[in-house]
């Protein structure tokens, strides 16, 4: 009986392990290539689903923006067409004698001279500008910016325009910059010649257009403050309620061309 050979035994049993290994290796990488084939095809079904559902998406997002642009613009000519017809009838009313609110001859002067000259400006982010003294003026200013943004006047008004943390100063130039007209409430504490008050008026008095409007002032106590002021006439709330110098001041600074016509 031949002897156990232990050298033998181990080369075999060695040649045994390595072709096992190699097998095991053989089906570890069938499995990861089977893994990965799956992998990539879930990958391409949801990347499909998601570039299908991107696409619906688009689609259903570009159709309700250009609904909305449709209605926006459909509304903005009806808008148009109804402040243009606002403002001929103003400008009918103001200049008929049988009605309740007209120009005087020098208010008629004034509206035609402003609207003139803002016809002939570059279009602006803002119709007016509106400066006023706080102490005595806030309450009417407010009251005229209000009627007058009610007839589709943009008005540049400190309380609503000027944003905290910034230059005052600046914002108050920068809007002095892009209004093509100025409305100057004039009150007693306005013509003391405070800082504010009188440098927005040293801007507004080298514009064409601007409109001065007297509260509990008269205008000889403007001619007594300023001897450029006369000249220009102005609109007084002794005269008119605020909402009939609105519509006064509406009719002159709106143009046919921003209205669309």
């Amino acid at each position: 009986m031949a002897g156990f050979n232990a050298n033998q035994f181990k080369r075999q049993l060695q040649q045994a392990q390595r072709k096992a290994e190699q097998q095991m290796k053989r089906e570890v990488d069938r499995y990861n290539r089977e893994v990965r084939r799956e992998v990539d095809r879930v990958n391409r079904a949801n990347q499909k689903a998601v570039d299908d559902y991107n696409r619906k998406v688009r689609t259903q997002n570009q159709k309700a923006v250009d609904d909305y642009n449709r209605k926006v613009r459909s509304h903005n000519q009806k808008a148009d067409a109804h402040n243009k017809k606002v403002i001929a009838d103003l400008n009918r009313q103001l200049r008929s004698p049988s009605s309740s609110v007209r120009y005087t001859q020098p208010e008629r002067n004034l509206a035609d001279r402003v609207n003139s000259a803002v016809a002939a400006l570059d279009p602006r982010e803002y119709d007016s500008f509106l400066s006023y003294a706080r102490i005595d003026g806030s309450q009417v200013a407010t009251d005229l910016r209000d009627a007058l943004e009610n007839l589709g006047v943009a008005v540049w008004f400190d309380a609503v325009a000027i944003v905290p943390g910034r230059s005052q100063s600046l914002q108050m130039d920068e809007g002095l910059r892009k209004a093509r007209s100025g409305i100057a409430v004039l009150t007693p504490a306005y013509m003391t010649g405070r800082f504010w008050t009188e440098r927005e008026l040293g801007v507004l008095l080298g514009k064409t257009t601007l409109i001065p409007v007297l509260h509990n002032v008269t205008f000889e106590d403007v001619e007594e403050y300023s001897g450029i002021l006369p000249d220009l006439a102005g609109f007084t709330t002794k005269q008119d309620s605020i909402s009939d110098i609105a519509q006064k001041i509406a009719a002159a600074v709106l143009v046919e061309s921003e209205l669309g016509g």
